[in-house]
């Protein structure tokens, strides 16, 4: 396991590498294939898990079947933490959206290392509280920002975690399809993609195969405030 992707994971941020070493000893390993389900929404919740590798999407879906996603997540990333703090069911459905490999902990493993080691459970605290006023700031833009401004500010947050420099810019390979991009963001396909090929117009970004070349950054953090 790679320890310099894990580490960023608040669940070793506060260990040495000795116990970063032990506690992986007692975790399981998965591998996904993209579009494989982890869980489901209203599954019973019993473990953690963090990406060594790959995308995971976690998405809700209403009664009368439409979609919405929660977050999109990559390798040092985590979820699952909840049913740690608050057991019960899954409240989203977590998806690969890439070939993914993942190392998850259960509850009562980690419930015993915790108690020996408090500064992880605040670490787990203070990242619960961070995905907390992420979610707060999303349903602000919801209310707001248009959807020009959400498609924006979604394309940077990616550019954020996912990008890497290219000559033109910044490529973003978010492995999403327009309608997960749309999802993400809120809002139709149609109106997203509109704001998509407006951006292309104005040589702002290029559009690729899930992915995205970001040519002009400024441009699209001024548009997303």
């Amino acid at each position: 396991m790679e320890n310099d992707v894990v580490r960023k994971a608040p669940l070793f941020a506060a260990l040495d590498d000795a116990d970063v070493s032990a506690l992986q000893a007692t975790m399981s390993t998965s591998r996904l294939g993209r579009g494989e389900v982890l869980f489901r929404e209203g599954e019973q919740g019993d473990r953690l898990y963090v990406i060594q590798s790959g995308k995971v999407k976690l998405g809700r879906s209403s009664a009368d079947g439409r979609e919405n996603l929660v977050a999109i997540l990559g390798p040092g990333e985590m979820f699952g933490e909840l049913s740690v703090f608050d057991p019960g069911p899954r409240n989203a459905t977590a998806t690969a959206v890439a070939e993914t490999h993942l190392i998850g902990l259960g509850n009562e493993a980690l419930q015993q290392f915790l108690l020996a080691r408090p500064p992880v459970a605040q670490s787990l605290l203070a990242a619960l509280a961070r995905r907390l006023r992420r979610t707060n700031d999303s349903l602000a833009d919801l209310v707001f920002t248009d959807v020009p401004g959400r498609v924006a500010k979604a394309l940077l947050d990616l550019s954020e975690r996912f990008g890497r420099p290219v000559d033109e810019g910044v490529l973003v390979a978010h492995d999403l399809t327009q309608e997960e991009l749309a999802q993400l963001v809120g809002a139709s396909r149609e109106t997203v993609n509109k704001a998509l090929a407006d951006f292309a117009t104005r040589g702002w970004l290029r559009l690729e195969a899930r992915a995205v070349v970001l040519l002009d950054v400024d441009r699209l953090r001024r548009r997303s405030r």
